[in-house]
């Protein structure tokens, strides 16, 4: 026990160590124009949220951070996959590209990939351009599953038949963007993120960023940036301030207007160059599954950034957004509030809902020392075995593969552990884990409901979410009963009977 804790410590001090936090200046919200009570109805309206885990917020006004909470058992330091909100990096990719002369925006897809090109070419294939890329009109119809199929991504899609006119469709697509990144790399001889590492992320002093690759060897583009918050907060600011650093022109203006008006008919009120136009005006955003967000509203001047697992649509979250919170910003400094101090508290309190139940239980004599093997499962578990620890129980994981590692589970509190592996993912493309760096990091609690063990676990250098509840009530007939639920699969619960050894 003493060696797993010893591990933990270090693991935890290396992680503190590489995190980039508290980098961005703060300041009082009112200082700002921002009352305190505006960011304490938006923070406990979205922590409230039903069918949302929020994982992080931080909210900038004037260039300085008023306002951020990660609910525990996440943290600054972590960081945390992006899905489709990694396309505006992309875009901002090509806009350097554009900006050094390397690439236009009606260059030929095809011209750039000569040896994948089907033997007969379309016009209509011919006649697409990066533009019909970065507008996701490309005239090919989306196929989501391509990317857990085969090895071969580009060369699948352009054999895929283009069935309407380039630049009139729109289409969402993420291997759209998994070509504009195979394009970057094509005309720069750079991946997508070591090009972004050169020209946008070490002038920002941001270090801590990785990306997920294709069999091909190329950032997926479309989805995969594993990023911490403030570090996007950093790219919202950059974003806001037209393509500028302190001092450095870092992307060109015309490519930031370019990027963020209205340029196809997507979405409720219109697409970028792979960026969202918004219900409020001026406001633009970056936009991923689940609830990932950087949103830019110049009027205001405002950034934000929400990580979170959601299974709304993202309106009500952006409606509180809208309505509630900028409309309640002044254009002026405010008097110090009272609030800020409640502000100050709640932001250091907001934790994700632990299990229900008791510290302990009797039927812990008849778990301890046993092997629960489960049957074929998602997360490529094959047995697992509990014990008592110091922080409460501990719980020994181990994977198909034989590997095993042990996570610690506390009691109205979350102890967190490196874990040896990959965690869940909603989705499944081949190799995904390539170009990340480990270790993830889970995040356990438990409680006891008569026979009955819930077990909360979170993947907080990630996204996702595990709740199971062990059955042991007829453990005694040999019969244990696993139930399993997600929070990246619409709760999806599965059920499976467990072999004692």
């Amino acid at each position: 026990m003493k060696k797993v804790l010893f591990s933990f410590i270090l693991s935890c001090v290396a992680l503190v160590a590489a995190a980039q936090t508290d980098e961005l200046p703060r300041s009082t919200p009112e200082q700002q124009g921002v009352p305190s009570k505006a960011l304490i109805e938006l923070f406990d309206s979205l922590h409230a949220m039903p069918g949302t885990d929020i994982h992080s917020m931080i909210v900038m006004r004037h260039g300085k951070v008023v306002g951020e909470f990660y609910p525990a058992p996440f943290g600054p330091e972590y960081q945390h996959t992006q899905y489709s909100s990694s396309k505006t990096l992309v875009s901002m990719a090509v806009g350097i590209a554009i900006d050094e002369n390397r690439l236009r925006l009606e260059d030929r897809v095809a011209n750039f990939f000569i040896d994948y090109l089907p033997d007969t070419v379309s016009v209509r294939l011919a006649d697409m351009t990066v533009r019909d890329l970065l507008t996701m009109t490309s005239g090919i119809k989306p196929d989501w599953a391509m990317r857990s199929r085969g090895t071969e991504w580009i060369r699948t899609f352009l054999s895929k038949p283009v069935i309407n006119e380039p630049g009139e469709v729109f289409a969402y697509d993420s291997m759209v963007t998994y070509m504009l990144s195979a394009i970057v790399q094509k005309v720069t001889g750079k991946k997508t993120l070591d090009y972004l590492k050169e020209k946008l992320f070490t002038p920002m002093n941001i270090t801590k960023v990785n990306w997920e690759e294709s069999p091909e060897g190329v950032n997926t583009g479309g989805w995969g940036l594993h990023i911490q918050s403030e570090s996007l907060a950093k790219v919202g600011q950059m974003w806001l301030q037209q393509g500028e650093w302190e001092g450095q022109q870092l992307i060109s203006k015309e490519w930031i207007g370019q990027m963020s008006a209205k340029q196809a008919n997507g979405g409720d009120y219109g697409y970028g160059f792979q960026t969202w136009q918004c219900a409020y005006p001026t406001a633009v955003r970056a936009d991923g599954a689940l609830g990932q967000y950087v949103i830019v509203v110049p009027e205001k001047d405002v950034v934000i950034v929400l990580t979170e697992a959601s299974f709304t649509n993202g309106k009500p979250q952006r409606g509180l957004i809208w309505n509630k919170f900028l409309p309640a910003l002044s254009d002026e400094p405010l008097p110090p509030s009272d609030d800020y101090a409640l502000l100050q508290k709640k932001q250091a309190s907001y934790q994700l809902e632990l299990p229900a139940g008791k510290a302990s239980s009797s039927i812990i004599k008849k778990v301890e020392g046993k092997k629960f093997s489960i049957a074929k499962n998602r997360y490529n578990w094959s047995e697992v075995s509990f014990s008592k620890g110091e922080s409460g129980l501990m719980m020994t994981i181990t994977k198909t593969d034989g590997t095993s590692y042990t996570q610690p589970l506390g009691y109205k509190s979350w102890c967190t552990e490196a874990i040896d592996g990959l965690p869940p993912y909603s989705i499944n493309p081949i190799d995904w884990h390539v170009g990340l760096e480990g270790p993830f990091y889970a995040s356990g609690a438990y409680g006891w409901e008569k026979s009955s063990l819930n077990v909360n676990l979170h993947y907080v250098n990630w996204v996702s979410s595990l709740y199971m509840t062990w059955d042991f009530s007829k453990i005694s007939k040999g019969v244990v009963t696993l139930t399993v639920s997600n929070n990246y699969l619409k709760n999806k619960v599965e059920t499976f009977d467990c072999t004692i050894e």
